[in-house]
């Protein structure tokens, strides 16, 4: 029982340490809040296994992601932590927590709406993505994209025709 109890107690020291990693590009969330942290566990060795999934292939912040992580659990006194990258399932928007698109919102940026749902092969379109969405500032629906490509590959760039300003979206995945 008292081991029960001290693993119960490792897990959950580990999962509040890697629970306060910020993301590097959004650093108003954490990794938990974008839904990039899946697991935290304790490995039959003893050691902390976080795993992680990225936001989409190739994303330039998953070593930054994992640093950073390592760093924070072994901060907390766990020096035989790992990383494990989980791609299935593949991460989506939706994913993100109501803290997280709180967070989003309150720093300006538009946080997604519901990820498109898709079964089978997906159209190739070079079309702009039409998006509902609101101003983060104002609310106001009336917005013009500028820019497919955001301050990073996952957001987009929009003015508001309303208040004139400008803001990053999140895309949906």
């Amino acid at each position: 029982m008292i081991a029960v109890l001290h693993r119960e107690e490792v897990l959950q020291r580990a999962w509040s340490a890697a629970s306060s990693v910020v993301d590097p590009e959004l650093p108003m969330l954490t990794l938990l809040d974008l839904g990039v942290l899946r697991d935290v566990e304790v490995a039959e060795d003893g050691a902390v296994v976080a795993a992680i999934t990225p936001t989409y292939s190739g994303c330039p912040a998953m070593a930054t992601m994992r640093d950073d992580l390592l760093r924070s659990l072994q901060a907390a006194g766990f020096s035989d932590a790992r990383v494990r990258v989980a791609l299935e399932p593949a991460w989506t928007t939706d994913w993100i927590t109501p803290t997280g698109r709180s967070a989003l919102a309150a720093a300006g940026i538009s946080p997604p709406g519901a990820a498109p749902r898709r079964s089978g092969p997906v159209a190739l379109s070079l079309a702009p993505i039409r998006r509902a969405i609101r101003c983060p500032q104002c609310a106001s629906e009336d917005v013009a994209l500028t820019s497919e490509f955001g301050s990073t590959a996952c957001k987009a760039h929009y003015r508001c025709l309303a208040c004139l300003e400008p803001f990053d979206h999140v895309k949906e995945i």
